[in-house]
C-alpha cells in the first residue's frame, strides 16, 4: 500500500480508529479498500450474470423515463469520476505530483461505472425488470461512501478552508448520484414486449415483483390482505408461474429421461451383438421357424453382466439440479452468517466488561449483530424458496411422467401393477421426493455446521468440549431407538385403525340389517375393543414421545452442564465467566437443530430411494408398439385386414390367438361369434393394437371407434361422455341419444344430459352405462366400429331396438365397416357374414345360410345358446307387460325359424322355457345382476320412481360444509371440556413451571459466570455445579411429567369420549340419516378426524404452549434487565398479531383449496387407467394428458402461494426476532455500568433464540386452528337426532311375548320422510297367529315399507300396530326388533367368523348353531372347512357365494325362531334348488309361526292362507289364493302373466 498510497497518507492508523470516541478512517484505506470493494465485486459478479443473461432471454423492455434517467445518471457519474482524473493529471502538470492512489481510483471507478452502464442497457434489451445485481452493487457503493462523506464534512469542519476543493465538488456530486441510482433501482421496470403477463387474467406478481420485493417476498402481501378480509375461493389464486407448470416442467424431465433410455438401450445394443454376429449354419435353422432356440438365447444372455437400467435419478438431476444448486448456494452462505453472531455475542461481553471502551463499539456490535441476523433470514428464506420450488416442479414432473406413461404401458406391464399402486407411485412416492428436496441440503450442511460449531467450541473451552459432544452423540441413538419404537408403534397404529375403519365400512353398509336384528350394540363392543387396542398403541406413543420430548428439550441443557462441569473440574484455573459460558450455549443451540435433523434426513433418504426405484421401475415398463396396426395401407378395399396374426397378450405367456386370418369389405357388417373364453375380445384388442404381434400383419383404413365389453364411463356429465372431446351438435347428438334409447333415460335423470355421473359411473344401471358408450362411438363418427358385446348388458327388447337403429343393416351405421362380438343368436340372420372363434382360431366364416349348412361349430353353437336366448328373451316380454306396455304375442317368434326344425320338441321346450322363466324370475347375465339388484332395493323404498328421483337430487347436491373463516372459541372450549377445564388449568400451570425452571437454570448460570469477576470461583464450584444440574433436572422431570399428563393421560381420555359419543350416536341414528349421509362422509369423520383428534391436536398444544412459554419468558428476562425493553415489545407484539392474523387466515384457507384440488388428479388418473384402451382407440391420448397436466397445475396453483406464505410470514416475523436481538444488545449497552457481563450473554443469547419459537408459535397456531375443526366435525355427528330408545323400562314386554303372534294394522299411513306423500294409507288388517300372508303388489305399491314399519325403521305418521295386543309404538326397539325374525333379501355378511355372524351375542351353544347350519343345508359346507364355525367371513362376505349367504341368513333366523318371520324373498341371488331348499325349510320349520313373505314368484305363495294385494298403498285384494283366482282382479292378471293360470 505504501507504493500506492505514499509515504504521507498511512494505510492504516489504530488510535485514529478504533480506540477513540469519534473514529474515522484514514484516506489512503477509504482511497483503495472502500473505493474498490463495490467495483471488484461487479467485475466478479458480471461475467456469470451475462452467461444467465445470454440464456434467459424474456423478450425486450421498451425505454422508458426511468432507464433514461439511470442511463444519464450512470453517464454523469462517469464523467464525475474522469474529472478526478483529469484532475490530477492537471496537477502533474502543474508540478504537484500525487501519489499513483490518486490515478488507480478514479480509473477503476469509471470504467465500472460503464460496466454498470452496459448492464443497464442489457437488461433492458433481455427484458430483466427488475436488477438485483446493481442493486447490490449501488448499495455497497453507497454504504461505502457514506465514511468518506462523514470524513470530508468532519475536516471541512476542523479546518478554515477546503484544502482539495475539485475532489470535494466532485465526490458530494458522486455521493448524490450513486445515492439516486440506489432509489432508482428500487422501482420496476414494464414489463417486456409479448410477454404472457398481458394475456393472463391473474398473473402471479412474483413474475414482475423487483428485487427487494423478490427477497422479502412483499410482493404476496395483497394475497394475504385478501385472505384475511374474506375466505380465498380458488377464483382468488394467482395463475402458476409458466416456469412451473407442466408444458415446461414434464416436457423438461421426459427429454432428459428419453437420452437416458437411448442410453442404456444401446449399451445393450453394443453387449448383445457381440454374441450373435454369427448367423446359425443353414441346416440348424430348421427348429421353431428358423429362430434360434429360447434356451440357448438365455444361457448366451445370462454369461454377460445385467443390461445397465436407464438411471431415473440421472435425468431428475440433470433436469432440476441446476436450479436446486442455487438453493444450495443460499444455504452454504447462511450456514456461514450462522457463526458469524455468536462471534459477536463474544466481542459484546466483553465489550461490557471492558469499563473504558468507547461506547460506538456496542452500538456498532448491537447492529452487526441485528444486520448479520437479517441477512441470515433473507437468504435462509430464498434457500428454502429454491428448495420448495423444485421439490414442487419434480412432483409436477413425476405425476406427468407417470401419467404419460400408463396411458402406452402394455397389457403385461399391467399386470404388475395395479391403479392402486399407480395412483401410489403418484400421491406417496412423488410427494416423498417432494419433502426430501426441503432437507436434501442437510446432507452436507448438517456436517458443515457441526464441524464448525465444533472448531469454535474447541477454540473456547478447549478439550472438554468433548465431554458435551459424547453426551450428544449418546443421545443419537437414544433418540434413533425412540423413534424406530415409534415407528413399529405408527404402523402397529394403522392396523388397528384400518381394522376400525373397515368394521365402521361394514356397519354402515349393514346399517339396515343391524338394525333388524338389534345388533347395534355387539357392534359396539367390536369397535370399542379395536379403539381400545388401539388407544392403548397411542398410549405407550404417547410415553415414548414423552421421553423423546424430554431427550430432546434437555439435551442442550445437559450437554452444558458436563461441559461446564467437566470445564472447571479439570483444572483449577480453568475459570468459567460469561463469555466462555454464554457463547459456548449459542454454539450448543446452534449443534442441536443439526444433529437432530441428520437421522431424519437419513430416513426421509432411504424412503426417497424406495420410491425411486418403484418409479423407476414403472416408467422403464414395455410399451405398447403404435406400429403394430398399418393405419396407412389404403391398397385393399377391405377395411379391416389380418393376415397370418398371432397375438399374446404377453410376452412370455402362450399366444391367445393364432393363424387369424380376416378381410372385411369396406362397409359391411361381421359379427363374431363363439363361445366364452374363445378369445373374441381379444380379437378386438388386437385390432386396436392392444396385443403383442408376433407375427402376421394388421390394417386398419381410417379411424376407429370402440364400444368395449365393460362400459367405460367418466366422472362428468352425460353429455360430455358422448361427445368425448368432440364439437356439440344439436341434431346429430338428439339423434345419437334416440337410436341408443337413451332419451327415456334422460327424463329420469335429475338433470337430464347433464346431470355428473358419478365415478365408473355408479348412478347410472349397467344396461345405460352400456349405451352411453354405444352412443360415444355413434357421435364420434369413424370409419370402422368394433363393438364389444354392446348388446349384452341392456335388456332383449332395447338390445333389438339398438340393432335396428344403430348396428343392424337398416341403422344409422349402415355403409360403415361394423364388426360386432355377440351372444344374441337372434341378430345373425341380419348380418353379412359371421366368424364363428374356436380357442384362439377362426374355426369358420361365412353367412348365416353358408354356416347352417356346413353343420360345424356355428350349428352346435347355435343348439347350445338358442334355449338360453330364448329365455332373455320371454323374460323381456314378462317385463314389458309387468310395465303395462303391450308387446305382440309372438314375442317369440322371431326364434322360430330357428326351432322350428323339431317342431315336436318346440311346443315341450316352450313349456319347459315358461316354467323356467317364471321360477328363475331374472335369469339376467351376471355382470349387469348386480346393478339391478341394487336397483331394485332402492327402488323399494321409494313410492314411485319420480318421487325417489327428486329427493334423491336434493341429496346429490348435499355438500360438505368445509368451515370458512375463523374457528369459533366455542370449538376450543368443546375441547377443553372434554379434556377437563381444571386439568387444562393445570397442565398450562405446569407448562409455565417448567419453563420457570429453564429461566432459574440460566440465571444461575449468569450468577455463576458473575464469580469469576469477583475471584471466588474455587470455593462454591461444586455448589454452582449442583444447583445448576438440580434446576435443569427439575425442568426436564416437569416437562416428562407435563407431557405423560397431558397427552398419555387427558388428551388420550378427550378423543376416546369424542369417539364414543360419536359412535353412540350414529349407531342411533335413524335410518333415514344414512340414506342422506354418504358413507365416505361418514367414514371420513371416523378416520381423518378422529385421527387428528388422535394424534394431532395433543402434539400441536404440547409445541405451542412450550414456544409461548418460551417467548413469554424471553420478554420477561430482557425487561426485567432493562426496564427500557418494555417500552419496544408492544409495537413488536401488535405488529407480531398483526401479522400472525393475516397468515393464519390465509394460508388455513390455501391448505383447504390444495387438499380439495388434490384429489381430482388421482380420481382422473385411476379413471384413465381403467379407461386406457377406449382413450387410445379414439385417439385421445393427447387430450387426457393436456386435461391431467391441467388438474395438476390447478393443485399447485393453490400450493405454491402456500409455500410462498410460510416464507412471508418466516421472514417477517424473524424480522420482529431480529428486532428484539437489536433492542436486546442496544439496551445492554447503554445500561452497560449497572447490568454485570452474564446478564447482558443471558439477555442477548435468549433473544437470538427468540426468533424460531416465535415462527414456530405462528405456525402452531395455524396448524392447531386447522386442525381444531375435526373436534367441531365430531361433535356435529355426536349431536344427530336419534331414533327412539332402545329400551323402555317400564314398558317391558314379557319375555315370551308374542306368544301367539297375532299381528293387527288399525288405520295405519306411514311416510318416508317429512313432506313426502304417504306410503301406506289407512291399511286396516288383522293377522291371525299361525297364518301364511303373501304380499304381492306392483313395484313401488309399498309392499316392502309394511315390514319396515313391522320393525319401526320407519315410523307410524298415524294409526298403529298391534302385536299380541302390545302396541309396538310403545315399546323399546330393541324389545321389538329382537322379537321379530326377518330374512332380507339381500343377504348381509359381516367379517369375521361364520359363528359370529350367526350369534353374535354368543346366546346359543354350539349345538344350536349346528342344528340350525344343519335344517339350513350349510353343515356339509361348513363341516368340511379346517376352521368349521371359526371360518372368517371376508368383507360383505365375498368368499361364499351369493347362495351360500342367503342359506347363513336362513340359519341365523332358524337360531333366532322367534312367534314372527318376515322374507323378504330374495330374487336374482338363488339357484332354484336353493330356493326349494329354503321354501321347504320354511315350510317345515315355521310352521306354528305368523309368516309374511313378499313375494316375486306367485309359485312360492299359491300354498299360502291369505294373499294381500297392494296397490299404491292401498289395500286392492285381501283373501285365500284359490279366492282370488276365482275373482278375477289384480292377483289373476299376475297368475296369468306367470303362467299359473288359465
Amino acid at each position: 500500500m505504501e507504493r500506492l498510497c505514499g509515504p504521507k497518507l498511512p494505510f492504516w492508523v489504530a488510535n485514529q480508529t478504533l480506540h477513540t470516541d469519534s473514529p474515522d478512517l484514514p484516506e489512503c484505506f477509504q482511497l483503495s479498500v472502500l473505493s474498490w470493494l463495490p467495483c471488484v465485486y461487479l467485475w466478479l459478479a458480471c461475467p456469470p450474470y451475462l452467461f444467465y443473461l445470454q440464456r434467459n432471454n424474456k423478450g425486450y423492455i421498451m425505454m422508458s423515463i426511468l432507464n433514461r434517467v439511470k442511463t444519464v445518471f450512470g453517464l454523469v457519474l462517469w464523467i464525475v469520476c474522469w474529472t478526478d482524473l483529469f484532475g490530477t493529471f492537471h496537477e502533474l502538470q502543474q508540478g504537484d505530483s500525487k501519489p499513483p492512489i490518486y490515478f488507480v481510483t478514479p480509473l477503476v471507478v469509471g470504467m465500472t461505472m460503464l460496466l454498470a452502464l452496459f448492464l443497464i442497457q442489457f437488461e433492458r434489451l433481455r427484458g430483466v425488470q427488475s436488477s438485483g445485481i446493481l442493486f447490490i452493487f449501488w448499495f455497497l457503493s453507497v454504504l461505502c461512501a457514506i465514511v468518506p462523506f462523514r470524513s470530508k464534512i468532519l475536516q471541512a469542519k476542523y479546518q478554515s478552508e477546503i484544502s482539495d476543493k475539485l475532489r470535494f465538488t466532485t465526490f458530494y456530486f458522486y455521493f448524490s448520484l450513486i445515492v439516486a441510482e440506489l432509489i432508482l433501482s428500487c422501482f420496476n421496470e414494464k414489463p417486456p414486449l409479448f410477454s404472457n403477463i398481458d394475456t393472463d387474467p391473474n398473473p402471479c406478481p412474483q413474475s414482475t415483483a423487483g428485487f427487494l420485493s423478490t427477497m422479502t417476498f412483499w410482493w404476496f402481501t395483497s394475497m394475504a390482505i385478501k385472505g384475511y378480509k374474506n375466505p380465498l375461493e380458488a377464483k382468488d389464486l394467482w395463475s402458476l408461474n409458466k416456469r412451473d407448470s407442466s408444458e415446461v416442467v414434464v416436457p423438461k424431465l421426459l427429454r432428459e429421461w428419453e437420452v437416458e433410455q437411448a442410453k442404456a438401450h444401446s449399451a445393450v445394443d453394443q453387449s448383445t451383438q457381440a454374441h450373435f454376429s454369427k448367423p446359425p449354419p443353414a441346416g440348424e435353422s430348421n427348429h421353431v421357424g428358423g429362430e434360434s432356440s429360447p434356451e440357448e438365447v438365455e444361457v448366451l444372455l445370462s454369461k454377460q453382466k445385467d443390461p445397465k437400467k436407464p438411471s431415473f435419478l440421472r435425468s431428475l438431476i440433470k433436469a432440476f439440479g441446476p436450479y436446486f444448486l442455487i438453493g444450495s448456494a443460499f444455504k452454504l452462505l447462511q450456514d456461514l452468517i450462522t457463526f458469524v453472531n455468536p462471534q459477536l455475542l463474544k466481542l459484546l461481553i466483553s465489550f461490557t466488561k471492558q469499563k473504558g471502551a468507547p461506547t460506538w463499539w456496542g452500538y456498532a456490535l448491537a447492529f452487526l449483530m441485528f444486520f448479520a441476523a437479517f441477512l441470515q433470514t433473507l437468504i435462509l428464506h430464498q434457500h428454502f424458496q429454491y428448495c420448495f420450488v423444485t421439490g414442487m416442479r419434480l412432483r409436477t414432473s413425476i405425476i406427468g411422467a407417470i401419467y404419460r406413461k400408463s396411458l402406452i404401458i402394455t397389457n403385461a406391464a399391467k399386470r404388475t401393477s395395479t391403479v392402486g399402486e399407480i395412483v401410489n407411485l403418484m400421491s406417496v412416492d412423488a410427494q416423498r421426493f417432494m419433502d426430501l428436496t426441503t432437507f436434501l441440503n442437510m446432507l452436507w450442511s448438517a456436517p458443515l455446521q457441526i464441524i464448525l460449531a465444533l472448531y469454535f467450541l474447541w477454540q473456547n473451552l478447549g478439550p472438554s468440549v468433548l465431554a458435551g459432544v459424547a453426551v450428544m452423540i449418546l443421545l443419537i441413538p437414544l433418540n434413533a431407538a425412540i423413534a424406530v419404537r415409534t415407528r413399529a408403534y405408527q404402523v402397529e397404529q394403522m392396523q388397528y385403525k384400518d381394522a376400525r375403519i373397515k368394521l365402521m365400512n361394514e356397519i354402515l353398509n349393514g346399517i339396515k340389517v343391524l338394525k333388524l336384528y338389534a345388533w347395534e350394540s355387539s357392534f359396539k363392543e367390536k369397535v370399542l375393543e379395536i379403539r381400545q387396542k388401539e388407544l392403548n398403541v397411542l398410549r405407550k406413543t404417547a410415553y415414548l414421545g414423552a421421553l423423546s420430548t424430554m431427550a430432546w428439550t434437555s439435551a442442550p441443557f445437559l450437554v452444558a452442564l458436563t461441559t461446564f462441569a467437566v470445564y472447571v473440574t479439570v483444572d483449577k484455573n480453568n475459570i468459567l465467566d460469561a463469555e466462555k459460558a454464554f457463547v459456548s450455549l449459542s454454539l450448543f443451540n446452534i449443534l442441536r437443530f443439526p444433529l437432530n435433523m441428520l437421522p431424519q434426513v437419513i430416513s426421509s433418504i432411504v424412503q426417497a430411494s424406495v420410491s425411486l426405484k418403484r418409479i423407476q421401475d414403472f416408467l422403464s415398463h414395455d410399451e405398447l408398439d403404435p406400429e403394430s396396426v398399418d393405419r396407412t395401407n389404403t391398397a385393399t378395399d377391405s377395411s379391416v385386414t389380418v393376415v397370418n396374426g398371432k397375438f399374446t397378450w404377453a410376452k412370455q405367456d402362450p399366444p391367445a390367438l393364432h393363424n387369424i386370418n380376416l378381410m372385411v369389405p369396406q362397409g359391411s357388417l361381421l359379427a363374431v361369434v363363439g363361445h366364452v373364453g374363445c378369445g373374441k375380445s381379444s380379437l378386438v384388442s388386437a385390432l386396436l393394437g392392444e396385443m403383442e404381434k408376433m407375427e402376421g400383419d394388421i390394417s386398419i383404413q381410417g379411424s376407429v371407434a370402440y364400444v368395449p365389453q365393460q362400459a367405460w364411463i367418466q366422472n362428468a356429465t352425460l353429455r360430455d361422455n358422448i361427445l368425448f372431446g368432440k364439437a356439440y351438435n344439436e341434431h346429430k347428438y338428439r339423434c345419437c341419444l334416440d337410436a341408443c334409447a337413451l332419451t327415456q333415460d334422460l327424463e329420469v335423470l335429475p338433470g337430464g344430459d347433464l346431470t355428473e355421473i358419478g365415478e365408473k359411473g355408479i348412478n347410472l344401471s349397467g344396461g345405460q352405462r352400456q349405451r352411453v358408450s354405444l352412443a360415444r362411438a355413434l357421435y364420434n363418427e369413424a370409419d370402422v366400429y368394433l363393438l364389444d358385446d354392446p348388446l349384452s348388458a341392456v335388456d332383449a327388447h332395447v338390445a333389438k331396438h339398438i340393432f335396428d337403429q344403430v348396428i343392424g343393416p337398416e341403422g344409422a351405421l349402415q355403409g360403415k365397416t361394423r364388426i360386432l362380438v355377440t351372444h344374441g343368436i337372434s341378430f345373425l340372420p341380419q348380418v353379412d357374414n359371421i366368424v364363428v372363434m374356436v380357442e384362439g382360431r377362426v374355426s369358420e366364416m361365412g353367412s348365416y345360410q353358408e354356416l347352417l349348412k356346413q353343420n360345424g361349430a356355428f350349428a352346435e353353437f347355435l343348439r347350445n345358446y338358442s334355449l338360453e336366448d330364448i329365455i332373455e328373451e320371454d323374460e323381456a316380454t314378462e317385463a314389458l307387460i309387468d310395465e303395462e306396455e303391450n308387446f305382440p304375442d309372438d314375442a317369440l317368434s322371431n326364434h322360430t325359424d330357428m326351432v322350428d326344425n323339431e317342431p315336436v320338441v318346440n311346443e315341450a321346450k316352450r313349456q319347459f322355457i315358461r316354467q323356467i322363466s317364471i321360477i328363475s324370475g331374472d335369469l339376467e347375465n351376471p355382470k349387469s345382476r348386480s346393478v339391478r339388484k341394487r336397483l331394485c332395493s332402492e327402488r323399494k323404498h321409494a313410492e314411485s320412481d319420480s318421487e325417489k328421483k327428486l329427493p334423491k337430487v336434493e341429496k346429490l347436491i348435499q355438500a360438505e360444509t368445509a368451515e370458512t373463516g375463523r374457528v369459533k372459541s366455542k370449538v376450543f372450549w368443546e375441547y377443553v371440556k372434554a379434556v377437563g377445564p381444571l386439568l387444562s388449568l393445570f397442565i398450562c400451570f405446569l407448562y409455565g413451571c417448567q419453563s420457570t425452571a429453564s429461566i432459574g437454570a440460566n440465571v444461575w448460570l449468569s450468577q455463576w459466570t458473575n464469580d469469576a469477576a469477583q475471584n471466588v470461583t474455587q470455593e462454591n464450584v461444586s455448589m454452582r455445579v449442583g444447583v445448576y444440574a438440580a434446576l435443569g433436572i427439575a425442568q426436564g422431570v416437569l416437562l416428562l411429567a407435563n407431557c405423560l399428563l397431558s397427552k398419555a393421560h387427558s388428551m388420550l381420555r378427550a378423543a376416546e369420549l369424542m369417539h364414543l359419543h360419536m359412535l353412540q350416536r350414529l349407531l342411533r341414528a335413524p335410518q333415514g340419516f344414512f340414506e342422506s349421509t354418504p358413507t365416505g362422509r361418514v367414514l371420513n369423520r371416523f378416520s381423518k378426524d378422529v385421527d387428528i383428534i388422535d394424534s394431532h391436536i395433543p402434539d400441536n398444544i404440547d409445541i405451542w404452549m412450550r414456544t409461548f412459554w418460551y417467548t413469554v419468558n424471553v420478554l420477561i428476562v430482557c425487561s426485567a434487565l432493562t426496564p427500557l425493553f418494555l417500552l419496544v415489545v408492544v409495537p413488536l407484539m401488535v405488529f407480531y398479531w398483526w401479522v400472525q392474523r393475516f397468515y393464519v387466515a390465509t394460508s388455513r384457507q390455501l391448505k383447504r383449496l390444495e387438499s380439495v384440488s388434490r384429489s381430482p388428479i388421482y380420481s382422473h388418473f385411476s379413471e384413465t387407467v381403467t379407461g386406457s384402451s377406449v382413450i387410445r382407440a379414439y385417439c385421445r391420448h393427447d387430450a387426457f394428458v393436456l386435461m391431467s397436466d391441467m388438474k395438476v397445475d390447478e393443485n399447485q396453483k393453490s400450493y405454491y402461494p402456500g409455500i410462498v406464505s410460510n416464507r412471508w410470514l418466516g421472514v417477517r416475523i424473524e424480522f420482529i426476532g431480529n428486532c428484539i436481538v437489536l433492542f436486546a444488545a442496544l439496551f445492554a449497552v447503554i445500561g452497560k455500568d449497572k447490568l454485570n457481563p452474564g446478564l447482558v450473554g443471558l439477555s442477548v443469547s435468549y433473544a437470538l433464540l427468540v426468533t424460531m419459537s416465535l415462527n414456530w408459535m405462528v405456525r402452531m397456531t395455524s396448524d392447531l386452528e386447522s386442525n381444531i375443526v375435526a373436534v367441531e366435525r365430531v361433535k356435529e355427528y355426536s349431536e344427530t337426532k336419534t331414533e327412539a330408545p332402545w329400551e323402555v323400562e317400564d314398558k317391558k314386554p314379557s319375555p315370551d311375548w308374542p306368544s301367539q303372534g297375532n299381528v293387527e294394522f288399525s288405520d295405519y299411513s306411514v311416510r318416508y320422510r317429512e313432506g313426502l306423500e304417504l306410503v301406506l294409507k289407512n291399511l286396516t288388517l288383522s293377522v291371525k297367529g299361525g297364518e301364511k300372508i303373501g304380499i304381492v303388489g306392483r313395484t313401488g305399491a309399498g309392499k316392502s315399507s309394511m315390514t319396515l314399519c313391522l320393525f319401526r325403521l320407519l315410523e307410524a305418521a298415524a294409526g298403529e300396530i298391534t302385536i299380541d295386543g302390545v302396541k309396538i309404538s310403545e315399546i323399546g326397539l330393541h324389545d321389538l326388533r329382537s322379537k321379530l325374525t326377518i330374512i332380507p333379501q339381500e343377504p348381509v355378511l359381516f367379517s369375521g367368523s361364520l359363528r359370529m355372524n350367526l350369534d353374535p351375542f354368543e346366546r346359543y351353544s354350539d349345538g344350536e348353531v349346528w342344528k340350525a347350519l344343519e335344517l339350513s343345508h350349510l353343515n356339509k359346507f361348513v363341516s368340511n372347512q379346517p376352521a368349521k364355525l371359526e371360518l372368517e367371513c371376508s368383507e360383505g362376505g365375498e368368499n361364499l357365494s351369493v347362495g351360500q349367504r342367503q342359506l347363513v341368513c336362513l340359519a341365523r333366523a332358524l337360531l333366532r325362531k322367534t312367534r314372527i318371520l318376515i322374507l323378504d324373498e330374495a330374487t336374482a341371488a338363488i339357484d332354484l334348488e336353493t330356493d326349494d331348499l329354503i321354501q321347504s325349510t320354511i315350510r317345515t320349520q315355521f310352521e306354528d309361526c305368523t309368516v309374511f313373505t313378499i313375494a316375486h314368484r306367485l309359485n312360492t305363495i299359491m300354498d299360502y292362507t291369505r294373499v294381500l294385494v297392494l296397490d299404491k298403498g292401498q289395500i286392492a285384494e285381501f283373501d285365500t289364493p284359490t279366492n282370488l283366482l276365482f275373482r278375477r282382479g289384480i292377483f289373476y292378471g299376475m297368475a296369468k302373466d306367470a303362467g299359473l293360470a288359465q
